[in-house]
């Protein structure tokens, strides 16, 4: 058994933050996608860059509201420096006119939903986590291959970060994901999350994992495992028998 565990560490910083999840087992590779289906999703992407534009009031990322929270919530932990929320670097991409293009379907539907939503997601394979996965603070050095790099980058002292029994899972919170945990064409269980620290945005939060496992299942064919909001009164959840 796996369980999702966030620590006391981490509501010490974010008391009213709230963590979706969704997790979806026994998804389709991608290559077994019907083409009508991921047209679908490749569609449902670009309309979701459209709506972004909503978002965004300010030409300055930093002054639209759903941005600033975020920025005020890195100010808490340590980060390396320059990280920013994975939100901020989609809405940035929408607002210079640089649509988020297709991946794979099952990252082209977590973005969907992160962009018409403006919350940060991403989405994790469970088969290669190393046991529990934990949200907290770290004592740093926690092995992290970034994607996309080929240098190994470990945690700082004082960072938060989602890490299991092998490393880092993703830095910075939600900045950036890990090569060795990171969704593929061929996962086939998926462990998803959106993220929120303000307390007012708690039915957006709801509207997006439902919409979320809804995607999951109409055009993976994924069994919905599991779909919670997890808070510092429900900090547990398991996420694999």
């Amino acid at each position: 058994m796996k369980q999702f565990v966030t620590e006391e560490s981490f509501w010490e910083l974010f008391p009213e933050a709230q963590i979706g999840i969704v997790v979806a087992q026994d998804m389709r590779p991608a290559d077994e996608v019907a083409e009508e289906d991921a047209a679908a999703i490749r569609r449902r992407l670009s309309e979701a860059n459209g709506a972004a534009d909503q978002h965004l009031t300010s030409n300055t990322i930093s002054q639209n509201e759903v941005v600033a929270v975020w920025r005020d919530a890195y100010q808490k932990f340590k980060t390396k420096k320059g990280a920013r929320c994975s939100v901020e670097n989609l809405l940035k991409r929408v607002l210079k006119g640089n649509p988020v293009g297709s991946i794979n379907p099952s990252v082209d539907i977590y973005n969907t939903i992160s962009l018409k939503y403006a919350l940060p997601m991403g989405g994790e394979d469970i088969d290669a986590m190393d046991g529990d996965i934990r949200l907290g603070i770290t004592e740093g050095g926690d092995s992290f291959l970034a994607l996309g790099d080929e240098e190994e980058a470990p945690t700082l002292e004082g960072e938060l970060c989602y890490r299991d029994n092998a490393g880092a899972i993703c830095r910075c919170w939600n900045w950036r994901d890990g090569v060795r945990t990171a969704l593929s064409d061929d996962s086939e269980k998926a462990f998803l999350i959106i993220e929120s620290v303000d307390p007012a945005r708690s039915a957006d939060l709801q509207a997006a994992i439902d919409e979320l496992a809804k995607m999951m299942s109409e055009y993976l064919g994924a069994n919905i495992f599991a779909k919670e909001i997890i808070t510092r009164e429900n900090p547990t959840m398991v996420i694999d028998e």
